[in-house]
């Protein structure tokens, strides 16, 4: 919030889906007072109108705002209970994909994913300039979301030379396991060492994401937007410890013909033969990325901002 200079207001808020029984009156004294707190903002700031995109912080806020016209983004396929509970309030319901639909008893409204503008910026050229990329094999790009994802990251580790014979890796790791990484990067030759290009964290996504030619990754709601816009076939983990939104996700893209999926269990056994069968293949590549191509809508953020302003308008009319 302070880099993009919004202010910030903070609310208490707890979970109640899957909360042991015991912690369930804590929490849900603690959802009334976030009610109590939503108020007396609303009071202060008097809102034309509302905008939630998830998450149980943002229940209490939407039922102290029922009177104020009220938009809801869902960026993931499969919306959480929060989401579901919003809905009720919501006056419009935005959502990334025609699949949505079917978890809500009101119409929604297909946007796609809202990308960040400095995404749109970047092409391959600029970006593999920027990464400091130099030999002529393919780009493979490694992530798992802000903080990294450790069995991800293992799997890498386990294959890394093999992988360095067939792609230049860019491996974003998080910050958890980072010095394994560098120790990892310290064992290479100096061969080696030229085509594995590491980051704790990269806050510029978009020239990764421009200069790959395949990525590993979880599937969080943004590799719906941002791998179709950069035509990016993807190899998809989703993460097993989130009910079953990352599953749907990765689901939909490879329904489309867009990625494969390996199962977290099997990410060891299955990620470098992956990712050989499908570099190795031009025209499997090839069909990727134009299924992913299909799926882009990156007018989605000018979408959903139209929305909003409609129904600040509908208000003041």
């Amino acid at each position: 919030m302070k880099r993009a200079g919004f202010l910030y207001r903070s609310i208490p808020a707890a979970g109640v889906h899957g909360v042991d029984w015991q912690e369930l009156p804590r929490n849900l004294w603690q959802l009334a007072r976030g009610v109590l707190a939503s108020q007396r903002i609303l009071r202060g700031f008097r809102p034309d109108v509302l905008f939630f995109t998830g998450g149980y912080v943002a229940v209490p806020m939407a039922f102290a705002g029922q009177c104020i016209p009220t938009l809801l983004y869902v960026p993931d396929i499969e919306p959480g209970m929060a989401l579901k509970t919003i809905a009720r309030f919501a006056d419009r319901i935005t959502v990334t994909t025609p699949d949505s639909q079917r978890y809500f008893n009101k119409s929604v409204i297909v946007t796609g994913y809202p990308l960040r503008p400095e995404l749109l910026t970047w092409e391959r050229e600029k970006a593999r300039v920027a990464l400091g990329l130099s030999t002529r094999r393919p780009t493979l790009l490694i992530f798992g979301g802000s903080k990294g994802a450790r069995s991800i990251n293992k799997a890498v580790l386990a294959h890394l030379p093999a992988l360095l014979e067939l792609a230049e890796v860019v491996h974003i790791s998080g910050q958890l396991d980072w010095d394994e990484i560098e120790q990892a990067e310290a064992s290479l030759n100096s061969e080696q060492k030229k085509r594995y290009h590491t980051f704790p964290y990269l806050h510029e996504m978009g020239k990764a994401l421009a200069a790959a030619d395949l990525v590993v990754s979880r599937s969080g709601a943004s590799s719906l937007g941002e791998f179709p816009f950069f035509e990016l076939p993807a190899v998809l983990i989703p993460y097993p410890h989130a009910w079953r939104y990352q599953k749907v996700n990765a689901s939909y893209l490879a329904w489309r013909g867009a990625a494969v999926i390996i199962d977290d269990s099997r990410l060891q056994d299955e990620l470098l033969i992956t990712i050989k069968v499908l570099l190795d293949n031009p025209g499997k590549h090839e069909s990727m990325k134009d299924a992913m191509r299909a799926l882009s809508r990156p007018d989605a953020a000018r979408i959903i901002a139209n929305q909003l302003m409609e129904l600040a308008g509908e208000k003041s009319s």
